[in-house]
Formats: C-alpha cells, sequence, structure tokens
C-alpha cells in the first residue's frame, strides 16, 4: 500500500510575504502505517498553526504537512516529506522567506531539513532526536523549546543537537518549567513562543 504526504493550507493571504511550514510528530505503532488527520500528534499541530497565522498578521501563508508515514522511516523519512512541501509551497508562492516549526519527530525533521533553500526559520517543539544529527543551517535562526517534564524526548540530547547546530546558526535552546512531551500542558505558552519567533524571523526578512 502506498501513501503519500499531504498539505492543508491554514492561511493564505493573497500576498504574503514568507510561509510557514508545521510539521507534526507521532511514532509509528508497527510497519508502514499512514498518518491519520485525527491523530493526536497531527491534531495538536492546529492550534500552533493557527498562533503563526494570528502572529503573522495577515502577512505569512501557513501550511500543515501531513507525513506519508507514522514515525520514522529508514527508507522515506519526514525529512522527505518536509522537502516535498516546502516544493509545492514554492511553486505556489515563490521564493519566499520560509519558518519550519516541527513537534517531536517532526522537529528533528524541520532541523535536518533548515538546510533546504529560502527557510530563515526553524523552531523544533519537544525534539526527538539522535546526538549526533547535525546540519549547516548558516544564516537561519533556531529555537528549540523543551519542557522539563518531557519523558519521551530526551533534553540532553536535544541540549546537544543544539550545539551542533550551534557551530553555524544563531540557536536559543528554552526550557518550558513543567512541560510535557504532548504540550497539552503549558501549550498556550509552547505555541505563542513558536508562533513569535516565526513571524519575527520571518517578517525582519521583508
Amino acid at each position: 500500500m502506498e501513501s503519500s504526504p499531504r498539505l492543508i493550507q491554514v492561511a493564505r493571504p493573497r500576498s504574503p510575504v514568507g510561509a510557514v511550514l508545521v510539521l507534526h510528530g507521532g511514532a509509528s505503532r508497527g510497519d508502514r502505517m499512514m498518518v491519520s488527520p485525527t491523530q493526536l500528534s497531527v491534531v495538536r499541530m492546529i492550534p500552533t498553526a493557527k498562533a503563526a497565522a494570528r502572529a503573522g498578521n495577515g502577512r505569512l501563508a501557513v501550511y500543515r504537512l501531513l507525513n506519508s508515514w507514522r514515525g520514522w522511516d529508514g527508507q522515506h523519512t519526514p525529512v522527505a516529506d518536509a522537502r516535498w512541501a516546502m516544493a509545492q509551497v514554492r511553486g505556489e508562492l515563490g521564493d519566499l522567506p520560509l519558518g519550519l516549526i516541527g513537534h517531536s519527530l517532526g522537529g528533528r525533521a524541520a532541523l535536518l531539513a533548515g538546510a533546504e533553500p529560502d527557510v530563515v526559520s526553524v523552531v523544533a517543539l519537544n525534539p526527538w532526536v539522535y546526538p549526533t544529527d547535525d546540519a549547516d543551517l548558516t544564516g537561519r535562526r533556531v529555537l528549540v523549546l523543551h519542557g522539563t517534564q518531557d519523558r519521551v524526548a530526551s533534553m540532553a540530547r536535544a541540549r546537544t543537537v543544539a550545539a551542533n547546530l550551534a557551530r553555524t546558526a544563531d540557536v536559543e535552546f528554552v526550557e518550558i518549567e513543567g512541560g510535557k512531551h504532548a504540550m497539552l500542558r503549558h501549550g498556550r505558552e509552547f505555541d505563542r513562543r513558536a508562533a513569535d519567533f516565526t513571524a519575527q524571523t520571518l517578517l525582519s526578512r521583508v
């Protein structure tokens, strides 16, 4: 059975000056499981995307990506889906500055795909990463937000990856006191910080 990524439009101004792509997380519970629009890891990113649209004050196009498959498949990773989505956005809007916001495995995908053309901003929310993850993000601004009560994604690993990326990029690491992996607690703070950082970075390029 084949599955394809899907792009969902959240906000599309008539003349946007930048674009935001929101990437969901979600581990696989079996081999090659399709992504459902109703799974918690997907639904959780709806308020994040809406916050980005509000922060853009009608000047940013915002999209959510639904990956081909759940989890991180070694043959076709969420990074490939993110690159596909960015190509779709470029085809529709042209070469506008792009911002990526990703949660968990989506945060990892955002960090690793952040070297793509036109990306200027990357936000990783409770990213599930390997300490060896690295990318050349020269010229990008990166924000990592991590809940202190996250028991799924390691904050220590996230700090190591942030240090790796800081060799080329402007990286900020912020702890969200009491925040857990699903971002249901302190969700507004996660969303607000991600949205404000992304909008500020994109709009400063105008």
